[in-house]
């Protein structure tokens, strides 16, 4: 499995210190990028990693995006949304049920990837946000 983003990176994209166990969450969050990039054409080396350097630059920063997105849902699985309504601690959160399933990527990480061409047919549902 390719993570397209280090503990650096989502530093200097957040500009916060990386947390605890964000290896995890770029794992993560690097595999809800590739069903994002299903489909999409450019060249890699034998890591996987995208040769263009406008590319990969684009791909991190999505990585980092999702992630962070998933860490202020608090929920890294992308299960949370799946139910009408979500407590963490004490913070009480009314979702909505779709028949369509729970999102799944960030908003922001999609239009990174949109911006850099990487997803030229994508569709952004406004609506959810």
């Amino acid at each position: 499995m390719v993570v397209y983003a280090t503990a650096d990176d989502y530093a200097a994209y957040t500009d916060k210190p990386a947390p605890d166990g964000i290896g995890a969450v770029l794992a993560r969050a690097s595999e809800r990028i590739d069903e994002l990039l299903i489909g999409a054409v450019y060249d890699t080396d034998e890591q996987e990693m995208p040769t263009d350097p406008k590319e990969r630059e684009a791909i991190m920063r999505a990585t980092c995006a999702q992630a962070a997105w998933s860490l202020a849902l608090g929920d890294p699985y992308g299960v949370a949304s799946a139910f009408r309504d979500v407590q963490i601690g004490s913070v009480r959160l009314g979702g909505r049920n779709t028949e369509s399933g729970p999102p799944r990527h960030a908003p922001d990480a999609a239009r990174i990837l949109h911006v850099a061409g990487l997803l030229p047919g994508y569709a952004f549902d406004s609506t959810a946000w």
